[in-house]
């Protein structure tokens, strides 16, 4: 679900979507959500208390401070067309989507060390996590985009607050203080 939020976001945020676009960010999310717990399922036994120590507030800071500069983008009062200069494209990135992928799956880094000491059989299980994520990633571009060209000029302060409230509730079940 947190990769889904972040994809409405980036969804918001194009003008157009495209298969192409939305499998771009179903394709950054799914890998990463598949990859994270089969990463904390090997390296279970050695970083375990590590692992689940940081990884809400690291969720928290990187979406934070992503949601943070969305905000402050969307705030500019002389800002560029982006269609025009190609800007469209620069939020599928790897420099934009890799610190949102990992951020929306570090969690999942910690589930990957739960399963291990479950003895959950790892492949079927990232399999169907990553290509969960994938279709809902594709979904939630989809209805970002829709809402995007409804709202236009609010859609990037949307999604930005979106990202900190996301970061925002990673941490507060980090810390167990809520329960989603």
């Amino acid at each position: 679900m947190d990769a889904f939020a972040v994809s409405v976001s980036l969804g918001l945020l194009l003008r157009k979507t495209s298969l192409r676009n939305a499998l771009i960010v179903g394709l950054y999310f799914g890998v990463f959500q598949a990859a994270m717990p089969l990463i904390g399922y090997f390296v279970a036994r050695l970083f375990a208390e590590r692992v689940a120590s940081f990884s809400g507030w690291a969720a928290f800071i990187l979406l934070g401070l992503i949601g943070i500069r969305m905000i402050f983008e969307s705030l500019k009062k002389e800002k560029t067309d982006e269609a025009e200069s190609g800007g469209e494209e620069a939020h599928l990135r790897p420099a934009k989507m890799l610190p949102l992928a990992i951020a929306t799956s570090i969690d999942a880094l910690a589930a990957g060390v739960s399963f291990a000491f479950l003895e959950v059989s790892i492949l079927p299980a990232v399999v169907l996590i990553g290509v969960v994520t994938l279709v809902f990633s594709m979904l939630g571009v989809k209805i970002g985009n829709i809402f995007g060209a409804k709202f236009k000029a609010k859609a990037e302060f949307a999604g930005g607050v979106i990202l900190i409230l996301l970061g925002l509730k990673i941490l507060l079940e980090h810390l167990d203080l809520i329960h989603f």
